[in-house]
């Protein structure tokens, strides 16, 4: 059994920098995408830039969060509200609920767990598999949704 994932060190002292450099240098801390809630991990290209980064590609930037995307967040932390305390829920279950009856479940089905990992990355949730915590980032296949403990 794998052990449980945790987020990587953030920062030293709040200084905004991990030393997590290949070449034993400073390097600035990974960010979250504001879309799909993926890490955003520090790259040469961005060093000028770094504080602006907001977006992991362009199709995020061109994306954004929209209020499907919202309805898909409150929908999940609304599922978990009526959750016994621990339980899980499944992100096709917030789809259902934002879906209706009239549209296609399966359209919304990425946009729900990018909603996921929105909320993972606010630290209201932990996506779990399996009955463990996984990385939202590279996490494949089914997953569900737990209050963060």
């Amino acid at each position: 059994m794998a052990p449980p994932w945790h987020p990587p060190p953030t920062t030293r002292a709040g200084s905004g920098f991990t030393t997590a450099g290949q070449d034993g240098g400073v390097t600035p801390a990974p960010r979250t995408c504001e879309s799909c809630g993926r890490r955003i991990e520090w790259r040469k290209k961005w060093e000028r830039s770094w504080d602006e980064v907001r977006y992991c590609s362009t199709a995020c930037r061109k994306r954004r969060v929209g209020p499907t995307d919202r309805a898909l967040e409150s929908a999940i932390l609304d599922l978990l509200r009526r959750q016994r305390s621990g339980g899980t829920v499944d992100v096709a279950d917030a789809v259902r609920v934002v879906a209706g009856p009239d549209t296609d479940a399966g359209a919304l089905t990425e946009p729900a767990r990018r909603a996921a990992r929105r909320l993972v990355a606010s630290g209201e949730v932990e996506i779990v598999q399996r009955g463990s915590v996984v990385d939202p980032s590279t996490a494949r296949g089914p997953i569900r949704v737990r209050r963060a403990r």
